[in-house]
């Protein structure tokens, strides 16, 4: 007959408090991840500023605060066509325009 082999009970206590805090330290990591509405898209503009383009070039793009014209050399997107994220629809789609001190497309 066989006999079980008795673990000491400071092994059994390490292996109990592994196994409830390992599991319990995860799932706090996703419910912060989860609740805090972290998102994995990159924003053209921080918070309190809106994107502006370059005039003359397809790809220069920089951020000014809100409140504030563009400096000369920069025109702002048309309405309702701001590129929000990266490569967003309208993120895409204006790099390669280019427009005028007016704001005009002049060539695509």
């Amino acid at each position: 007959m066989c006999t079980p082999r008795r673990v000491p009970s400071a092994v059994v206590a390490s292996r109990g408090f592994r196994g409830v805090v390992v599991p319990l330290v995860g799932m706090t990591a996703v419910a912060c991840l989860l609740t805090a509405g972290c998102s994995t898209r990159e924003r053209v503009c921080g918070s309190g500023e809106y994107p502006v383009k370059a005039v003359g070039s397809s790809t220069g793009r920089a951020c000014v605060p809100d409140g504030r014209p563009p400096d000369p050399g920069w025109v702002r997107y048309p309405e309702g066509k701001v590129p929000r994220y990266l490569d967003d629809k309208w993120d895409r789609h204006w790099s390669t325009v280019v427009f005028d001190a007016d704001g005009n497309v002049v060539a695509s």
